[in-house]
This record gives C-alpha cells, structure tokens and sequence, in this order.
C-alpha cells in the first residue's frame, strides 16, 4: 500500500519513525541508482557517526558497541608488578552514539568519489555542534571534484545555509561541480509531488535520475508505516488548513 498522501508523508517526520526512514530510503535510493550507474560508477553506502555526551537528565541506553573489551586475566604482565587499589572511583561519561548513512557514488576504475547523495535528518538540522559538523562536511564536498546532492524532507529545523533559497516546506539541491557556485533548487510544498531529480556523475555522462516520490512510497510500503504512523500527531504540527487537508488521507488508512 503507497502512502495515501500525493507527495511527502508528514507523518514520517515524526522522530520516531524518522530515522528508519532514513536508512531505509538510503538503500532504496542505492536500489534505484544501481541499474542507471554499473558498471561505470558503483553506489556505496557509508554512515556518518554523531556522538552526543548526555547530561543526567538525557541519559539512556544507546545500544550494543562495536568494540570490545577484553578483560585483563589474572597473571598477566610483568610477575614483579604489584596491583594497588585505586583512591577512588569514577563513572564513564554517558554518550549517545548516532550513525546516519548516506550515498556516495564512485568511479569503478579510480574509485574516486563523483557524488555524494545526502538525506537530511533532524541531527544535522538543528542548530548546534552536529548541524555544524554536517555543515562542514558538505563544505569540504563543495571544494571538491565532486557533485553534492541534498535531499530535506523535514519541516523541522532551519535550512541549510544555500543563498538565495526560497521559503518552502521540503528543499533539493543538486549542486554540480563544473556550475559552482550556481547550484539547482527544487521548492517542494506539502501538497505537492516529490520530483525526480537528476543525479549528476562524471562530465560527458548522461545524468541518473532518482524518483523521490516513488521511493517514500516503496519504503512506507515495505517498512509497514500505515499500521502505526498515524497513532500519533504529525512533528512539527500542521496548520489548522492543513490539518484538516491531511485528515481525508489518514481517513482512507485501514487501521
């Protein structure tokens, strides 16, 4: 079942459905790509980390780590060392590790980066240290070879930091190398379909082409949203006329 909404689902933006949508529609988009683009160029996906230090009231359970510890056997080291018991003790600082993937398109040959395809989340929208962080990132993309594209499909948080962009409720950029600093931007509103944007590759090669809509609608299809997006409210909320424009979609949703 394709979301019942003609273009972004609102209810998606909800933070916890946010992040399994995102990593969901990275590989949908990877899926997409992959038949357009091998085997001249190879789409890979890699994941951006965000560690967060938590105050005592933020603290949570993060999840299983990706090292290690092995504990140290009794005996070993040097048989003339001799353990003393520390003064005091301490407790490790709470963290909160983040990882958000995104796509890179690659050359096959050189395996040199050609494109850099982002899924903007609420991470790295809101202001602070993680939104200057990804703001640095694609800086660095920017002063490269390579083509950057940025896809908002958020309300939330403020928009990245491109000139001259126009108020809207979703926001693409398609910024090419040989064009900057002039870059494409696509306005999206609320009532309106997800475009298919151009994916540019290497100079002299015809663009791939990604279907936004059609993506949101197989991942809202395959991750089984209709069955439990629509128990809460929409974040950020919509305007009363707005409100009352999604309510004829979420009525059509068999609950």
């Amino acid at each position: 079942m394709a979301s019942p909404f003609p273009g972004m689902n609102p209810y998606i933006e909800n933070p916890a459905v946010w992040h399994d949508f995102h990593e969901r529609f990275i590989i949908a988009a990877s899926d997409a790509l992959s038949p357009q683009l091998l085997p001249r160029y190879i789409p890979r996906i890699d994941e951006q980390i965000y560690v967060h230090e938590l105050g005592e009231d933020r603290r949570r359970l993060v999840g299983r780590s990706d090292v290690s510890v092995a504990a140290l056997k009794p005996g070993a080291g040097s048989a003339a060392s001799a353990l003393l018991d520390a003064p005091a003790e301490v407790e490790a600082p709470e963290i909160d590790i983040e990882g958000m993937s995104y796509l890179e398109i690659r050359d096959r040959a050189s395996r040199e980066l050609v494109t850099v395809i982002e899924l903007l989340s609420p991470t790295n929208k809101n202001p602070g240290p993680d939104r200057e962080q990804y703001i640095a990132k694609a800086r660095n993309v920017l002063r490269s070879s390579a083509n950057l594209v940025e896809i908002d499909l958020l309300r939330g948080g403020p928009p990245m930091p491109w000139r001259h962009l126009r108020d809207c409720d979703y926001r693409i950029v398609v910024s090419r190398y040989g064009q900057r600093p002039r870059a494409q931007f696509w306005p999206v509103g609320l009532r309106d379909r997800l475009p298919t944007i151009p994916i540019p590759l290497r100079p002299g090669d015809d663009d791939a082409t990604l279907d936004l809509q059609s993506i949101v609608h197989h991942v809202y299809d395959l991750a089984g949203y209709c069955y439990y997006i629509y128990q809460n409210d929409t974040t950020p909320a919509l305007s009363k006329a707005n409100a009352d424009w999604a309510t004829q979609f979420v009525a059509t949703v068999e609950k």
